[in-house]
């Protein structure tokens, strides 16, 4: 199998992460696979729901990212993997797996990733997307109230009390780490449709004599 592109699409909590894949895997359907790294949280089955909902989840240590890493190496290589999936309802992975199967566009998603060398190292090309803080917490607290049956009062304390202050420490400046920073994710139709211009080509003229970003 040729090498394939590895995407990177990081951003704060609430920032548009989604929609931007979202576009992306509407635009090139079976030539596309996904790894989220939230999927990637460590399972926590020793401690209590309390406890788990208690933890600091926008730290990279919150994340098992050296299986997420290898499982890229794997993707890389032509090999399917079995990624966990992570159940945010009860703060811990389900016990189930997903079968991801390579495809010529990787796709990595996370608000921690550009945080991470070992990740950034794999990737081809790293798209950041910058949201105003206001609007990512509005729109968290929709998709968490709605979604992963939270209160409203839950959101906002654990926006206070990790993901504001983590965003700073720790997403702010792994912005740094990008090729590409673009306001509104796929909201933003230049910026998508440079993206996908610039994955159109790979696909097209294939890894060996496709120019790599600098």
């Amino acid at each position: 199998m040729p090498h394939a592109l590895v995407v990177g699409i990081a951003g704060g909590s609430g920032s548009g992460k989604t929609t931007l894949t979202d576009a992306l895997m509407d635009a090139f359907g079976e030539k596309v696979c996904i790894v989220h790294h939230d999927n990637y949280y460590r399972a926590h089955d020793d401690l209590t729901y309390d406890e788990r909902a208690a933890l600091n989840y926008d730290t990279p240590e919150a994340f098992e990212t050296e299986l997420m890493v290898e499982h890229l190496r794997l993707l890389k290589q032509g090999r399917s993997v079995h990624c966990p999936v992570y159940d945010f309802r009860v703060h811990n992975r389900s016990g189930e797996t997903e079968l991801i199967t390579p495809k010529p566009v990787i796709l990595v998603e996370g608000i921690l990733i550009f945080a991470e060398p070992e990740l950034v190292e794999q990737m081809d090309m790293k798209v950041f997307v910058d949201t105003d803080a206001d609007v990512r917490l509005a729109r968290r607290i929709l998709r968490d109230t709605e979604e992963r049956s939270r209160s409203v009062r839950s959101v906002v304390d654990q926006w206070q009390a990790t993901v504001k202050p983590m965003h700073e420490k720790y997403v702010e400046p792994s912005k740094k780490n990008a090729d590409i920073i673009i306001p509104e994710g796929g909201r933003n139709k230049v910026a998508l449709n440079l993206i996908m211009g610039h994955i159109r080509r790979y696909l097209e003229v294939g890894a060996d004599s496709f120019p790599e970003i600098e």
